[in-house]
């Protein structure tokens, strides 16, 4: 049985610039070696966004828990909230924008499970 605890995790600051925890990773989760997918825990303070970025090979999953914000995918922009889940192809740039007062905070599931080398910042 794996069992972890967001307050067991520490965020540091990402690539992308969100704080990220890292919850459920094959590769850094012992027993979680046949899991097809990770999980993260990401947070976009007030007033900040992620850098734009690709994930080139994965799909990339997240689900709102709480604060608002502003999606962009390629060309298309949407307002999101908790109780969400957005859809994001292989290939397709995006950032996400806290758009409220408080933290906008949400889940990062990525299949296959994310690689550094599958991220690359963009313009």
């Amino acid at each position: 049985m794996i069992i972890r605890d967001i307050a067991d995790c520490g965020h540091e600051r990402v690539i992308d610039r969100s704080l990220l925890c890292e919850l459920l990773h094959p590769d850094k989760v012992s027993g979680a070696g046949s899991l097809g997918c990770s999980i993260a825990h990401a947070i976009v303070p007030p007033g900040e966004s992620t850098l734009p970025h690709i994930l080139g090979r994965s799909t990339e999953l997240y689900y709102i828990l709480s604060g608002t914000g502003e999606m962009h995918i390629g060309f298309e922009h949407g307002e999101v909230h908790p109780g969400q889940i957005i859809l994001i192809p292989p290939g397709a740039r995006q950032y996400i924008r806290n758009t409220g007062p408080g933290d906008l905070v949400f889940l990062c599931i990525v299949a296959p499970k994310w690689q550094a080398d599958d991220e690359v910042l963009v313009s």
